[in-house]
Parts: structure tokens; C-alpha cells; sequence
């Protein structure tokens, strides 16, 4: 008989958030994808005009493959949007080209969050890659040594996670607040828009939510092995 660790079951429910903020992003994605946008703009046209309305002209904007693939590239100083969002004109393309534009600003104005974010992403990057190795190889040689500095390892992985989320909420604020100012939606549309980016921030809680669950579980077993 399985016997779990308690916490075992609130990391499976935040599994399950994630895997439901995923099917929700999209469907919502989907759904207003559906809905031109009263403006007439495409993707493209939103991110464009909200660039160059915040003095940020030399930042180009990129069409790229897939699907909800898009982005802001801080070290090319480049939004890349998804083809979808790019060409198209509705509610959800110009929410999503609008949030990564949100990005650019952040950048351009020194977002203390994203300049923290920018910052621990090095270090962030090594750690990530190497906890997985040393709480396996910890719990295998039943090294507490290595489990401690895997947990070490892998709290800075989860403290990336939670200063991604005021970035991505910033940015999906900027655009709400820019979109409605420059006339790119109407007071009838910004409930479509605030659904497809509720919906966006929501796979970044989940993420969130599971990264630090995993960190208290690993915690919680190492300090009880000590007390043992």
C-alpha cells in the first residue's frame, strides 16, 4: 500500500489548478478569438500604436509560429507574437499583444520586479537545473547535506516563480488601462479583455502554487529526518 505524504495531496490539487488554468486559458483564448475587436485592429496594429505612443519605435514586433507562443524578448528589445495574434483582429489578439507590449514598458520605465526578475534569472537558471539532481541524489545516499543545499537550490527556482507573478499582473494592468485610454476597446469589450487576461495570469498562480508546495514538502521531510 502507497502511503502519501500529506502534502502530496495539496501539490496533486495544484496540479490539477494548473492542468484547469491551462484548458481555461485557451478555451477563453478560443472563445474570444471569435469576437473582432469594435476598433478594427489586428495584433499587430495594438502593439504597434501602443509602442510607439509609450516612445518605445525602435522596438520591432515579430510574427512567430504556434500558438500562444508569445513574448517579450528583454535582451533583443523585441515583442514576438504569436501568428494568431498577430494578424488577426479580435478581442483576445489584441489583449495578448497588448500584455507583451506591457513587458516593453516595464522595461523601458526599470520595473522593479522585472529588474529583480532580469537579475536572479542567471543564477536562477543553475539552480533550477541542479536541485532536481541533489534532492534525488539526497534522499538516495540519504545525505542530508545535499538535500539541504538542493532545497536551498530550489527555493530560488520558487522565489522566481513569485516575482514573476506582480510582473505579469503589471503588465496585464498597463495594457487593460492603455487599451481603454487609446480608444482600442470599447466599455463593452474590456470584459472580454479582462477575461482573456485573468485567464493568462491564472496559469502563472498555479505554477506558482506547485513550486511552493513542492519547496514546504521537502522542508517539512528534511526537518522531520533531522529530528529523527
Amino acid at each position: 500500500m502507497i502511503l502519501f505524504h500529506p502534502m502530496d495531496y495539496l501539490i496533486i490539487i495544484a496540479f490539477l489548478l494548473s492542468l484547469w488554468a491551462q484548458y481555461r486559458v485557451k478555451s477563453t483564448f478560443n472563445r474570444w478569438s471569435g469576437v473582432h475587436s469594435a476598433s478594427g485592429l489586428t495584433g499587430y496594429d495594438a502593439a504597434r500604436r501602443m509602442l510607439d505612443h509609450n516612445g518605445l519605435h525602435d522596438v520591432p514586433i515579430e510574427p512567430v509560429p504556434g500558438k500562444l507562443s508569445d513574448h517579450y524578448d528583454p535582451i533583443k528589445r523585441v515583442v514576438r507574437l504569436s501568428e494568431p495574434v498577430y494578424y488577426e483582429n479580435s478581442i483576445s489578439a489584441i489583449s495578448v499583444a497588448c500584455h507583451e507590449v506591457g513587458h516593453a514598458i516595464q522595461h523601458q520605465n526599470s520595473y522593479p520586479m522585472l529588474v529583480l526578475r532580469h537579475r536572479m534569472f542567471p543564477a536562477v537558471r543553475l539552480a533550477s537545473g541542479a536541485a532536481p539532481i541533489l534532492l534525488i541524489a539526497g534522499f538516495l545516499l540519504s545525505s542530508f547535506n545535499l538535500i539541504g543545499i538542493g532545497i536551498i537550490f530550489f527555493s530560488a527556482a520558487v522565489a522566481f516563480q513569485l516575482v514573476t507573478l506582480p510582473v505579469e499582473f503589471n503588465a496585464s494592468s498597463r495594457a487593460r488601462d492603455l487599451m481603454i485610454s487609446e480608444g482600442f476597446i470599447t466599455h463593452e469589450e474590456e470584459r472580454g479583455v479582462a477575461k482573456v487576461l485573468n485567464a493568462a495570469a491564472l496559469t502563472y498562480v498555479a505554477a506558482a502554487l506547485i513550486a511552493l508546495l513542492e519547496l514546504l514538502k521537502y522542508i517539512l521531510i528534511f526537518t522531520n529526518n533531522n529530528r529523527d
